[in-house]
């Protein structure tokens, strides 16, 4: 009875021994999307009032977890049943992402001053419909890229066993989530922890000091992950269209992938900008 025992705690110990080299190779695998989504979730989790920061974070988190919670089996079915669905839903989240990154980057270039009767609506919209918005968009976003996630992980362990597959794909969306959103957290607190420090060491010494830098340090990081974030959107986009549509991945041989990348998902997300302006427009007219 013992020995029986025994036997399974070494099965055991053999199966997660098995899962901890393949998860290293599937994070590994996986480490430049993940870094796009630090960028993106980064830019999106920020602009909100102090007090709101971390309840906002933690609505994005919960949403990031159920997104996994609904992905992970999902692509494993669609693995091992009908694998070609995955391209295309990869294909269809490239261009959500696509959208995203050039339509930020359409408002920031064409953007017009608000005339008054928007300013006053701005004015009445309540704070919490704007806040539910942006954590949506942040869960949607989210969506795509753990989708991108997932299967990329799941490519890894393709050949092994269903049950590794399985531990190795949650482990790494759950790492996932944990390890963006715990650094997104430490980011847009910076400006407390430095307030922290300052009032701490009455505005003297060294604590002062570096507390004054991750005060205005904070601004500069933001904006340089709103730059970021976009690229990460339209790059990300572009490797999804590279790497699943095979057209595109033959075309311009000779570029560099991440030029060709970021050209296919620029274009790509004009088209869906345009698209999406002129409907816009064909609607309004009849609604006149």
């Amino acid at each position: 009875m013992a020995s029986g025992f025994f036997a399974i705690l070494d099965d055991i110990a053999a199966l997660m021994d098995d899962v901890a080299v393949t998860t290293k190779v599937a994070t590994s695998k996986t480490a430049g999307i993940l870094g796009d989504d630090l960028a993106v979730n980064a830019e999106k989790a920020t602009g909100f009032l102090s007090s709101r920061e971390l309840p906002v974070l933690w609505a994005i988190t919960k949403g990031s977890l159920i997104n996994k919670v609904i992905i992970v089996p999902i692509a494993l079915l669609l693995s091992a049943f009908f694998p070609i669905a995955i391209k295309v839903i990869l294909v269809l989240g490239g261009f959500y992402l696509a959208y995203e990154g050039v339509e930020k980057i359409v408002e920031y270039l064409f953007h017009r001053p608000k005339e008054g009767h928007e300013v006053i609506a701005e004015i009445k919209e309540d704070g919490n419909d704007a806040e539910k918005a942006k954590i949506k968009s942040a869960v949607t976003t989210d969506f795509i890229l753990s989708v991108e996630i997932v299967i990329i992980a799941l490519g890894t362990v393709l050949e092994k066993s269903l049950t590794i597959q399985i531990l190795t794909v949650s482990v790494v969306a759950l790492l996932a989530t944990i390890g963006v959103y715990g650094i997104v957290a430490i980011i847009v607190r910076m400006d407390d922890a430095g307030h922290k420090l300052i009032k701490t060491s009455n505005d003297k010494g060294v604590l002062a000091i570096l507390g004054r830098l991750l005060v205005k340090s904070l601004p500069v990081i933001i904006r340089i992950l709103s730059v970021v974030g976009t690229i990460a959107l339209i790059l990300v986009s572009g490797g999804i269209f590279v790497h699943n549509i095979d057209f595109l991945h033959h075309l311009f041989p000779e570029l560099p992938s991440i030029i060709k990348e970021s050209l296919i998902g620029f274009v790509a997300g004009l088209i869906i900008v345009a698209l999406t302006i002129g409907t816009k427009k064909i609607i309004s007219l009849f609604k006149r």
